[in-house]
């Protein structure tokens, strides 16, 4: 299938869980997210702020596991430029006010940037994926061209409610694989 036709699918089949259902499953998430073992590797962190309108999975559980699991770790959530469709990592803490964009995602209202080769991990919001770590955004491509300038050591770890489709048919050069995605029952490594 396509990423269109993926889109469509999946954003109804999120909207379509419970509120119950969901919150089991961001708790199986973050049970499979401890069984990772990247935690020596990881310094700085890039999340972002779950969609409740889009039913994304609960993105502040895994990230509030990460702070308190990795001493110093250092917290960055995105901010899109629209002019030139470009993404920055800022840097976070408890005092930080956030404000919602034209497409109300929640970005840090001031903040220093992290420069995208100083990312260990980056938390990658998606719909759908493949069996091959080929996610299926939005459909801005603000990540896929962001990732790009990251370092090639980079993880990068999706979260999804579902299990991976075969093949998404229309990706292509620009788009950048996951290294995991995290399910309820399992974790998929690319």
């Amino acid at each position: 299938m396509t990423k269109k036709e993926l889109r469509n699918i999946y954003k109804v089949k999120r909207k379509e869980l419970t509120s119950s259902d969901r919150l089991k499953m961001d708790d199986l998430m973050l049970i499979q997210l401890q069984r990772l073992a990247f935690e020596d590797r990881v310094q700085t962190l890039l999340s972002y702020w779950p969609l409740e309108a889009q039913a994304e999975p609960n993105t502040h559980l895994f990230t509030y596991y990460l702070e308190n699991h990795i001493p110093g770790v250092r917290i960055a959530y995105p901010v899109i430029n629209f002019d030139d469709a470009s993404m920055k990592a800022i840097h976070v803490h408890e005092e930080t006010d956030f404000v919602e964009n034209k497409y109300n995602i929640a970005e840090p209202e001031t903040g220093e940037e992290i420069p995208p080769i100083e990312l260990d991990l980056v938390l990658v919001p998606l719909l759908a994926y493949d069996n091959q770590g080929y996610r299926v955004g939005y459909g801005k491509g603000y990540y896929d061209r962001y990732l790009q300038y990251c370092r090639a050591d980079v993880i990068t770890v999706g979260f999804s409610y579902f299990e991976p489709v075969d093949k998404i048919d229309d990706t292509d050069q620009f788009d950048v694989p996951l290294n995991f995605c995290i399910t309820p029952h399992k974790v998929y490594e690319f």
